[in-house]
């Protein structure tokens, strides 16, 4: 199958490059391009893309209020995957956006083969952001952030445990070898927390995690 994208940033020069790089694989197209968030609504809107590469600062909209619009306006099922593309691997707007539902981001000046890779891993349903990168964006905004009322008492006190795992950084390979567990068993285990909760993926579930006070930020290194 084919994964279709749109581009979202308001530099010409940086859409055509990602144009480029992923006209190059041939699984992946690129069926849009926007130069602002509102613009980048609309095509949303109209292609119903698998996949936005959105660009956090634009005029007109930035790219975290159109995540915003775009995710809001679709189940968790059907909306397309968001990866936002920033110049800072700690920019607030980040972790904002991950609370809006974005399934990760991308640096700017990452090496051009991992655009691509990005896609197919978001395409898939998987969180771009390896769990300890997520870790350390959400922990150090989340000292900032009001304790959210949790929602996690519909889990089982498993499901619990393995959630507490993922919000600690730890991949399904490490959750099973901690807990004597199956790796299948685990990604059971994580979907079934995902769906529960109405999560998106597992960046998601860390920030869940945190937000709802299951986890604490642990002291600044």
């Amino acid at each position: 199958m084919v994964i279709q994208v749109v581009v979202v940033d308001d530099q010409e020069m940086v859409r055509a490059g990602f144009r480029a790089l992923l006209a190059a694989e041939p699984d992946l197209e690129v069926v849009g391009q926007a130069a602002d968030g509102a613009e980048a609504v609309e095509i949303a809107r109209r292609l119903a893309p698998d996949v936005i590469l959105m660009d956090v600062r634009m005029p007109v909209l930035d790219g975290l209020a159109a995540t915003r619009r775009i995710l809001g306006e679709w189940t968790s099922g059907q909306a397309p995957r968001v990866i936002m593309l920033t110049t800072f691997d700690l920019d607030e707007y980040v972790y904002d956006a991950l609370r809006a539902g974005a399934s990760g981001f991308l640096l700017k000046h990452s090496p051009p083969g991992e655009l691509a890779a990005a896609v197919r891993v978001v395409a898939a349903g998987d969180a771009l952001l390896a769990p300890s990168i997520t870790r350390r964006l959400v922990e150090d905004f989340a000292r900032v952030q009001p304790v959210l009322p949790t929602t996690s008492g519909e889990l089982t006190p498993r499901e619990t445990e393995v959630l507490k795992l993922i919000a600690r950084g730890h991949s399904n390979r490490e959750i099973a070898a901690g807990l004597t567990l199956a790796e299948q068993t685990v990604k059971t285990h994580v979907s079934r927390i995902l769906a529960k909760l109405n999560l998106r993926d597992r960046a998601q579930a860390v920030v869940h995690a945190y937000e709802s006070g299951l986890v604490h930020p642990g002291p600044r290194r």
